[in-house]
């Protein structure tokens, strides 16, 4: 029964979806530009950023294309701004260079990736998990990225918060790859359990200091940047480069500055790392999921322990880096692992890799348009 105070003070609920979540995330966090094209699903973000930034002084452009768009914001990220863009699965693949722009440039980016069903303009307005090793592998290098995925509205608010923090900290490109029925659905939120994550302050040298673009003592160092209208000259390229932006084909400094990439992201997988584990003792089958799916996920578990059954799940919120310690950690002592996804088994992949050869690993896909179904990811674990 409730008490005096909850009745009188009921929690403040909000009919909304994650397109709106994304962008109050992004306000809330100190977006002050933004630059889109307008693409199904995402277009309702940069409506809602179009509506909302220029109230507190922010920029908001409807770009002419998805290729201007990124190229935008990679323009004003490195003139001072914090930025974010949003697009789906073909503006992606437009998006292809400028994210290894961002990524030599070390350029603190976020990226929403609105995912709908391919291939191509495939449905534009049907569900899909079809980009997940897309956002990973879709730019030439094969350097790191972070990327997370919300599981529902409040997560996109979260995560979107986190991922403005994790882009200032790193210096990288952040994606939140989510997807058309969390995007575009609405649903009642109970505002008091969003979790607000304050971004951090962009850190930058002062302006008395000599400037060295991309200057680091160890290779997991984030170099600082110029303050926005500083005096500082900014040398910024797509090629290889020495610490002070000057083109360089040196094998030492090319293969350091290539190095720091990498390391800048690796050294601190641990930290990155978001799981939600929900395990059970002597269970011997356990279900990974990732995004809407996990939402399934959840009812399936409760209704297999319902009847008796000892499962296990982990949701993976970092899809990139791959949380190996945790999925190891999980797979202990199960003797199979379910992944469902909507796709033909792209993070499928990476359990494969890492499970040991007894293990059995069986992916539940669909490519329809259509969500999955508890009951088709418990028959995946012959579970019934």
């Amino acid at each position: 029964m409730k008490d005096h105070n909850q009745i009188n003070n009921p929690p403040v609920r909000e009919f909304i979806n994650g397109a709106e979540a994304i962008a109050r995330a992004a306000v809330d966090s100190g977006c002050n530009f933004f630059s889109g094209y307008p693409i199904t699903p995402a277009t309702q973000i940069l409506i809602h950023m179009a509506a909302e930034l220029p109230k507190g002084g922010g920029i908001a452009i409807q770009a002419e294309d998805e290729i201007s768009a990124i190229g935008y914001c990679i323009g004003a990220a490195m003139a001072g701004a914090r930025v974010m863009t949003a697009t789906s699965g073909p503006g992606i693949s437009l998006y292809s260079e400028n994210i290894g722009l961002a990524i030599m440039g070390e350029v603190p980016l976020v990226i929403i990736d609105c995912q709908r069903m391919g291939p191509a303009t495939g449905g534009a307005t049907t569900v899909a998990q079809g980009d997940i090793q897309f956002i990973r592998w879709g730019t030439s290098g094969g350097y790191p990225i972070i990327a997370l995925s919300p599981t529902s509205v409040a997560d996109s608010y979260s995560l979107t918060c986190h991922a403005f923090d994790l882009a200032e900290r790193f210096r990288v490109p952040v994606f939140i790859v989510t997807d058309k029925e969390t995007v575009t659905t609405r649903v009642t939120v109970n505002c008091e359990l969003i979790s607000e994550y304050d971004a951090r302050s962009k850190k930058t040298i002062p302006e008395v200091d000599e400037f060295i673009p991309y200057h680091f003592d160890d290779l997991a160092d984030i170099p600082l940047m110029s303050p926005m209208g500083g005096a500082h000259i900014v040398r910024f390229t797509t090629s290889s480069h020495d610490e002070r932006g000057y083109l360089s084909k040196d094998p030492s400094i090319v293969g350091r500055m290539n190095q720091h990439l990498s390391e800048k992201i690796v050294k601190y997988i641990e930290q990155i790392t978001l799981v939600d584990e929900d395990l059970q003792a002597g269970a011997d089958t356990l279900f990974i999921s990732y995004g809407i799916t996990s939402q399934s996920v959840k009812e399936a578990v409760r209704g297999a322990r319902e009847n008796g059954h000892k499962v296990s799940a982990l949701t993976i919120i970092s899809l990139w880096p791959v949380p190996e310690e945790q999925i190891l950690n999980a797979m202990e002592g199960v003797k199979r692992v379910v992944v469902p996804e909507l796709n033909l088994g792209q993070y499928c992949l990476e359990i494969e890799r890492l499970a040991r050869d007894e293990l059995e690993v069986v992916g539940v896909h669909r490519v329809d348009g259509e969500l999955i179904s508890p009951k088709e990811i418990l028959q995946g674990g012959t579970i019934r």
